[in-house]
């Protein structure tokens, strides 16, 4: 009688950090999913087209962003090659542009 209903309550472990945890794992299970489905994959595709943009050297044959082939005559610097897209016709590339390096020996894809 004497005793309230909150003082005797205190002594019990508290369920609100359960409460709390129950409702983050969800957002952290989603998280997690996502991780390994979308953003890992993209992070190693990219660097393998870093890679691929980087080892680009003369007599490679590219296809540009526009879908236009050639082959590479010069690489100019880090950021630009000059690429011949027919006989005695030489343009310059931005490596960027580049979406597809096909090396010398490599046969054309079909």
């Amino acid at each position: 009688m004497f005793i309230t209903e909150a003082f005797a309550q205190t002594g019990a472990p508290s369920a609100g950090s359960a409460d709390i945890l129950m409702s983050i794992l969800p957002f952290l299970l989603i998280f997690v999913v996502m991780y390994f489905l979308i953003i890992r994959p993209q992070r190693a595709q990219m660097k393998r087209r870093e890679e691929l943009l980087k080892n680009i050297r003369r007599g490679d044959q590219v296809v540009t962003g526009g879908g236009i082939v050639g082959k590479v005559t010069k690489v100019v610097d880090d950021a630009e090659l000059e690429v011949e897209i027919a006989d005695g016709i030489k343009v310059r590339v931005v490596r960027s542009g580049v979406s597809e390096v096909r090396v010398k020996g490599e046969p054309v894809k079909e």
